[in-house]
C-alpha cells in the first residue's frame, strides 16, 4: 500500500487555487456508457428518481447538448459561487456499477485533478470487490440528483474556497481555537465531502475500513483518527493525548470520552436532523443490510448547506456515516504512520425518522463490528463511507 503523501515543501498557491478553481468548473462532457438510461438522467428503472434530463444530458445517440456552464479555462476569480459547478456527467445514472464507477472516475479525475497513476490506483483498489460504489443501482433511490445538488446551492450562495496549505482540492485545515491556534497552525486538512470528495457527488459505500485506508493512500491522503474527524466537526481538534484514554481498554476509552464530553453538532448546539441529509429512507426490502436488497439511497455530498462544520466540511450528519481509525496507543495513530482499530462516525441517511444513536460530533460508537483497520474482512455495508485527511508538514 502506499504511504501516506506529506507537502515536503511550501505549495504554490497560486498554482493550487487555479487548479481548484479549473476543477470547480469542469463541464459535462457527456460521455454516454452502454447499458445507461437514453437520456443519462436518472429513472425509475435504474431505482434513482425519475424526472426531465438536465441540460448538457447525453441523448440517445449518446450526443451531449451545448451546455450554458462555461468551461474549465473561464473559472472566474475565487471564491467562484459553487452553484456554477456541472461534473462531468453529471446526468449520467447508470444502472450497471462497473458503468457507475466508470463514470464516477471520470467525474474524480477531472473534478481533483488527479494524474493517471493515482486514478490507476484507486481502480485497482475498486476492481478488487464487486460491490464498491456508490450503492447498488438495480435498487438505489436517489432523493436529490447532482443538478439538483447544484441548483441548490446555488441558491443558497454556497462558494467553495481555495486552502493552498492543504496541497489538494476540496480540503479544509483543521486546528484548536481553543489552544490559540489559527489556520496557519494547521497540521492537518480533512475532505470537505465524504469521499471521492466532490461536491454534488454521491457518497461511495460498500468499502470496508481496510479498503477506505488504501484509497486514501492511493490519492496521497490517509484516513481520518477518530479524534480528527471529531474536532473538524465540533470546530476544535484536541491532541491525541487529551482525547484518548492510551493504555486502557477499547470500553474504558469509549466511556471515559463520552461521559463528559462537548456536546454540539457541526451546525450548532441545538439537534436538528432536517439540517442535513436524514430525511431519505430506507428500501422496504433492507431487513438484513445486503447488497441486493438495501439501496445507498444518499443525497449528492454537500446538499445540505446549512450542514456544515466551523472549519467547513460537510455532511459529517446523515448521507453516509464515516470509517475512521480509533488507536489504541499513540503508535496506531494513522497520523503517526500506524491503524489501530475500526470506528465509525456521524449518522445516516434514515435519521429524521429512526435515530439509531447519537450523532453529536464528538460521541464515541460501542464495539460494532470492530476488527483491526487493516483486517481484510473489516465491515463493509450500505450507508457507510469515508473521507480522507492529509497532513501539513
Amino acid at each position: 500500500m502506499p504511504a501516506p503523501r506529506r507537502c515536503s515543501s511550501p505549495v504554490n498557491a497560486t498554482r493550487l487555487a487555479a487548479a481548484l478553481l479549473a476543477a470547480i468548473a469542469v463541464v459535462s462532457c457527456g460521455v454516454a456508457a452502454g447499458g445507461d438510461s437514453a437520456s443519462g438522467a436518472p429513472d425509475a428503472s435504474a431505482g434513482t428518481p425519475a424526472g426531465p434530463a438536465p441540460s448538457g444530458a447525453p441523448d440517445a445517440s449518446g450526443a451531449a447538448e451545448p451546455s450554458d456552464a462555461g468551461d474549465a479555462g473561464d473559472a472566474g476569480p475565487p471564491g467562484r459561487p459553487a452553484g456554477e459547478i456541472v461534473l462531468v456527467d453529471e446526468d449520467l445514472y447508470p444502472d450497471a456499477i462497473d458503468k457507475q464507477r466508470e463514470a464516477m472516475f471520470r467525474r474524480m479525475a477531472a473534478a481533483l485533478s488527479l494524474d493517471e497513476a493515482a486514478m490507476a490506483r484507486v481502480k485497482a483498489i475498486f476492481a478488487g470487490s464487486k460491490i464498491i460504489g456508490q450503492g447498488n443501482p438495480k435498487v438505489t433511490n436517489y432523493p436529490l440528483t447532482r443538478k439538483q445538488c447544484r441548483e441548490k446551492r446555488a441558491a443558497a450562495g454556497v462558494v467553495e474556497t481555495p486552502h493552498p496549505a492543504c496541497g489538494a482540492p476540496f480540503m479544509v485545515p483543521v486546528y484548536d481555537p481553543s489552544a490559540g491556534q489559527t489556520e496557519k497552525d494547521a497540521k492537518v486538512c480533512v475532505d470537505e465531502y465524504e469521499f471521492p470528495d466532490v461536491p454534488c457527488e454521491h457518497p461511495v459505500v460498500w468499502v470496508s475500513s481496510r479498503e477506505a485506508q488504501e484509497i486514501c493512500a492511493a490519492v496521497g491522503k490517509r484516513l481520518c483518527d477518530a479524534h480528527e474527524w471529531e474536532g473538524a466537526c465540533a470546530g476544535a481538534v484536541h491532541a491525541p493525548d487529551v482525547e484518548y484514554a492510551f493504555g486502557r481498554s477499547r470500553k474504558e476509552m469509549k466511556n471515559l470520552h463520552n461521559q463528559d464530553r462537548e456536546l454540539v453538532w457541526s451546525y450548532g448546539l441545538a439537534k436538528d436532523h432536517k439540517k442535513c441529509g436524514t430525511t431519505s429512507k430506507k428500501n422496504k426490502g433492507c431487513t438484513s443490510s445486503g447488497f441486493k436488497g438495501c439501496g445507498s439511497n444518499t443525497f449528492p455530498a454537500g446538499s445540505f448547506p446549512e450542514c456544515k462544520s466551523p472549519f467547513g466540511a460537510y455532511d459529517l450528519h446523515g448521507n453516509a456515516a464515516e470509517h475512521m481509525n480509533f488507536p489504541m496507543k499513540p503508535a496506531e495513530l494513522t497520523s503517526a504512520g500506524g491503524t489501530g482499530q475500526t470506528e465509525m462516525k456521524g449518522s445516516w441517511f434514515i435519521f429524521s425518522t429512526y435515530e439509531a444513536h447519537p450523532d453529536d460530533c464528538r460521541w464515541r460508537a460501542p464495539d460494532w463490528h470492530v476488527t483491526k483497520l487493516m483486517d481484510r474482512n473489516s465491515h463493509a455495508n450500505y450507508h457507510l463511507g469515508f473521507r480522507c485527511c492529509k497532513d501539513i508538514d
